[in-house]
């Protein structure tokens, strides 16, 4: 469902998924902030996006350089709003020659089990829940146990960036992301969200550039 409300006389486009809050457009920094986490060089080859949502992650990887982004979206709806131009950033993102939408479940992308597109990717944004403690899907979490990060991390290329965003610091992530590697790393941001101040927070993991898979 997308809902439109007035706030401070202007307009935000608020977006249920599941009958869940999944994000509004009033405060988008922490998807900025998330694209420049993923991307600390502002140029990759591939890059996949899972969560199109209203598409303000896509687009601000889009505007860096990126030769193919592939975005994976469980709910067809979305990716059925944004080739109609629904919102103007949904628009954008379909827009985009570098762009690749995909209607499918990112846990069997990662795991290799899809049709959808094949790793692996310099960077691999997870923006599909509000964090494993706030699932939009239920299914989605093992996504965040250390088995499910694993499959992300092995879909990195080498010097690639796993990025995951959450709507509050969760440290069985951070745990879970240090076993595998001493890159783990958590950035807090403090929004405002009218009266309230909240702490969002975005966990990065980097592959090493050397780094070689043993059969």
């Amino acid at each position: 469902m997308l809902r439109r409300r007035l706030d401070d006389g202007n307009q935000v486009e608020e977006l249920i998924i599941n009958g869940v809050f999944a994000m509004d457009s009033g405060e988008t920094s922490s998807e900025c902030l998330l694209a420049r986490l993923a991307l600390p060089n502002d140029h990759a080859q591939r890059v996949l996006v899972s969560g199109l949502g209203l598409g303000y992650t896509a687009a601000a990887i889009s505007a860096k350089q990126v030769d193919v982004i592939d975005v994976v979206e469980i709910e067809e709806c979305l990716i059925g709003w944004a080739r109609q131009e629904v919102t103007a950033t949904l628009a954008t993102v379909a827009s985009a020659p570098q762009i690749r939408l995909h209607a499918g479940d990112i846990r069997f992308v990662l795991e290799g089990l899809s049709e959808g597109p094949v790793g692996p990717w310099d960077a691999i944004v997870l923006d599909v829940d509000n964090g494993p403690d706030f699932l939009i899907y239920g299914e989605n979490s093992g996504l965040y146990t250390e088995a499910g990060l694993r499959s992300a991390y092995a879909q990195l290329a080498p010097g690639g960036i796993l990025a995951i965003w959450c709507q509050c610091p969760a440290p069985p992530l951070l745990a879970a992301l240090q076993c595998i590697a001493a890159s783990a790393c958590e950035h807090v941001i403090e929004v405002p969200r009218g009266q309230r101040r909240l702490w969002y927070a975005i966990y990065t993991l980097s592959k090493p550039k050397d780094f070689f898979e043993r059969d």
